[in-house]
């Protein structure tokens, strides 16, 4: 289902934004609706999260809507870029937001059924992400993927939330090189613990990292963090 509408001309940036409708990945869509982007906010629970963020971009006279999507769907995440370019015509940006519930336990007694359902949205779900945006975005683009700084970390209880946050940064140099001859750049971004980065400051990065003096930044993954990992 597609909500909400667009205020301006359909010549602008377009970005679409998994896990928009909270967290980073809201702040990071109203960011770039601010910055004259048209805004495709992607969820798949919360909709009331996102015709709420989508109202808060049109009432500043942004562009904005709504298309629920299961990212680790390889038909839903094809007719969420689908129906992206059918509204605004073409994909420029995709943030990748969307993740699982982090569940920590030790390996030991790490229920499965919890682990596969992890992986399946942060490792099937970013490479399906990726995938179908490495097909779609227009020449001169960027991909954003996020990790997390427990990567490498060895915390206890971590272990798969870890593995399945490590994905994203797999991925990303692969992608980079695969796609550096279309000029369409791919980071990824790892916040931390302890402090983190705020969500305003993470958007920011995101805003600059897909923008025209940010462009020369790829194949990166960029610990976001106040302290030290």
């Amino acid at each position: 289902m597609v909500t909400g509408s667009h205020n301006t001309p359909s010549a602008e940036r377009v970005a679409v934004v998994t896990g928009g409708s909270r967290g980073i990945g809201r702040e990071v869509a109203g960011t770039l609706a601010r910055r004259d982007y048209a805004v495709v906010i992607n969820y798949l629970r919360h909709q009331g999260d996102a015709d709420t963020a989508v109202e808060e971009i049109l009432a500043a006279n942004g562009t904005a809507l709504t298309v629920r999507a299961d990212v680790a769907d390889e038909l839903d995440v094809e007719r969420l870029f689908t129906e992206t370019t059918e509204a605004f015509g073409g994909v420029d940006v995709v943030v990748h937001a969307a993740a699982g519930p982090v569940v920590l336990g030790p390996v030991a007694d790490y229920d499965l059924g919890t682990f596969d359902a992890l992986q399946r949205t942060n490792v099937r779900g970013t490479f399906v992400v990726n995938r179908q945006a490495s097909r779609q975005l227009r020449d001169g683009g960027a991909i954003i993927n996020f990790s997390s700084s427990v990567v490498g970390l060895a915390l206890p209880t971590f272990a798969a939330y870890a593995a399945s946050s490590g994905a994203a940064e797999a991925i990303t140099p692969v992608l980079a090189r695969e796609l550096h001859t279309r000029d369409i750049t791919v980071n990824t971004l790892a916040p931390g613990l302890k402090p983190p980065g705020t969500p305003a400051e993470i958007a920011k990065l995101v805003a600059f990292l897909v923008s025209e003096d940010g462009h020369w930044v790829n194949g990166q993954v960029i610990r976001v963090d106040r302290g030290i990992v």
